[in-house]
């Protein structure tokens, strides 16, 4: 009896832990199935709102990618190698003596060819140009336009390896604030790199060699520009060419100019296969901006706009237009001063085209038609 009692007892233990082990396994079981069921659809709940981010995203998707490439030191350093071969140091000989500037390599139509500044050439009698690795060539004028203050070179004998040409993008869509780099040689000091940004669009600079006419559409940068700089490119954060770096202002800091790629990419057929360019508008006129003062002294209501202060003998607007009239537009888009007419005449005309003028003369405003000729030679 106390054997039975024993096994009976050990039995009904028995049957307690296997009953108790299999409630474990179901409800082990249950609580899998039911955490697994809430796994899938918070993953659907994932993957719905992944789908949302990605619709959301969208354009601010470039923007970050922007800003964590260009702020970052190495990419720039890694733009810089990609370019940096591609630019020149330009040396020429002239009456005086010896001058320099910079350059790059640019492939127009399977030739290989140099862009510079036309005052770094200008006044040469040879001229030779030497890349990053020290190989030094000599260098010919295929064709210069004093109005652009550009400059194209060819170079004989030089090994195809050696060029490595850069690629020229519009500068239509440029905005004030956008970060550029410039590489050049100030002071024989070759393949300097420095940075800035477009602080200004549409202005116009003078040369002395070009007489009382103006180089316009110029881009302002903030990018430290020095002498040996000149032809050089500058670049967005692409590294692609937006300009030719031509000018600082003496004295100025933090103040430089270049000449837009619009400006390279209609001239540059003309220049190779001509020797020059003949597409600058002609107004033959010449004046001031407007101001404050000057509307009270001819007693008009306008204060922005451009003052006609002498009229060319035989020139376009002889018979036309009148000195004192103001002109406020053209072609309906508004001109407030010279650096705007300047660079609408650059950018949107060609000799022979007509051009409304929209001018204040006296109380009235006048619609003027002009059919503009061709700037004559320095």
């Amino acid at each position: 009896m106390g054997e039975i009692g024993e096994r009976h007892i050990k039995s009904s233990s028995a049957f307690i832990i296997l009953v108790f082990a299999a409630g474990l396994l179901v409800g082990g079981i249950v609580s899998f199935y039911i955490n697994l069921q809430e796994i899938e659809s918070l993953k659907d709940e994932v993957a719905v709102l992944e789908n949302q981010v990605s619709k959301l995203w969208g354009f601010q998707n470039v923007t970050v990618q922007n800003i964590t490439l260009y702020q970052n030191s190495t990419a720039l350093s890694e733009l810089y190698k990609s370019v940096r071969d591609s630019v020149v140091l330009i040396r020429g000989t002239t009456s005086e003596g010896t001058v320099q500037g910079s350059g790059f390599v640019y492939n127009f139509s399977k030739r290989m060819v140099v862009i510079t500044n036309n005052h770094v050439v200008y006044g040469t009698t040879s001229l030779s140009i030497t890349f990053s690795n020290g190989n030094g060539y000599a260098a010919a004028v295929l064709g210069t336009d004093p109005y652009a203050d550009l400059a194209i070179l060819s170079a004989n004998n030089v090994p195809e390896h050696e060029f490595k040409p850069l690629e020229i993008v519009g500068s239509s869509t440029l905005t004030v604030g956008d970060p550029v780099i410039a590489i050049g040689n100030p002071y024989g000091l070759v393949g300097s790199m420095t940075t800035g940004v477009i602080s200004a669009l549409g202005r116009t600079l003078s040369e002395e060699y070009i007489g009382s006419y103006t180089i316009a559409n110029i881009i302002q940068t903030s990018t430290p520009i020095n002498p040996g700089n000149s032809g050089g490119p500058l670049l967005n954060y692409y590294g692609k060419i937006i300009g030719v770096t031509t000018a600082i202002v003496a004295d100025s800091q933090g103040l430089g100019f270049a000449i837009p790629s619009n400006t390279i990419l209609r001239e540059i057929a003309d220049l190779v296969t001509n020797g020059k360019y003949d597409g600058h508008s002609y107004l033959g006129v010449a004046g001031a901006d407007m101001t404050y003062e000057m509307a009270q002294e001819l007693g008009i209501s306008v204060t922005y706009g451009w003052r006609i202060a002498e009229i060319v003998k035989g020139g376009p607007s002889e018979n036309k237009l009148q000195v004192n009239d103001v002109v406020i537009a053209m072609n309906g888009t508004a001109i407030k001063n010279g650096d705007n007419l300047a660079s609408y005449l650059e950018e949107k005309t060609l000799p022979k085209e007509s051009l409304t003028l929209t001018v204040v003369r006296k109380n009235s405003t006048l619609d003027i038609l002009v059919i503009l000729g061709t700037r004559p030679p320095p």
